[in-house]
């Protein structure tokens, strides 16, 4: 399909991309809407997913990489050379659940820290895929919430804001190097 990134799943010595973390100021504002899909923006995901690879991510948003447009990658299954990765130009959640769930999440922006975050359990996220024709796509369990997790950061929330334990998280936070004050709580 000419829409998919033909990209290995492995890990780069040097990935081309660099990560920013919590406390870098470029993860909170929010993302423009990629008014083209051209070779620039295949580009960009493509060296996004070298660098989720390369980092033992299963999604990545631009701004996590300096990049402040409304671009995300995931794989919810990287060992799988099969299965190709998702690419989301301008995705949003149009639909969630009313059900609520509560699992671990981490961030290649907070490396080493998880904590649990409530999420709805079922979406449905449109986007524009790389040839810039408008998808829809239903998603539950992980995927659901790799979702959200990385269109989260496209408006400048993380998922530190979203833990409820607030008095569990710290600890970690300050543990791994990362300031307290850098959690901006949100419901």
């Amino acid at each position: 399909m000419a829409n998919q990134l033909q990209i290995p799943k492995q890990k780069l010595a040097k990935p081309p991309l660099t990560i920013h973390t919590l406390g870098d100021r470029v993860l909170r504002q929010g993302s423009k809407q990629i008014s083209g899909i051209n070779d620039e923006v295949r580009k960009l995901a493509a060296q996004m997913l070298q660098t989720m690879y390369s980092s033992d991510g299963i999604g990545l948003a631009a701004p996590q990489v300096g990049v402040n447009k409304r671009l995300i990658v995931v794989d919810i299954d990287p060992e799988n050379a099969a299965r190709p990765p998702l690419v989301l130009v301008n995705p949003a959640i149009k639909q969630a659940s009313g059900d609520l769930e509560v699992d671990q999440e981490g961030c290649l922006s907070v490396p080493s820290v998880w904590a649990d975050v409530r999420r709805p359990a079922r979406i449905v996220a449109t986007y524009r895929d790389l040839n810039g024709r408008p998808m829809s796509l239903e998603a539950s369990g992980l995927l659901a919430r790799c979702i959200q997790h990385e269109i989260d950061h496209l408006d400048g929330i993380m998922f530190v804001d979203r833990v409820e334990n607030q008095i569990a998280l710290a600890p970690q936070l300050v543990q791994k190097g990362f300031s307290v004050r850098d959690v901006q709580l949100r419901s």
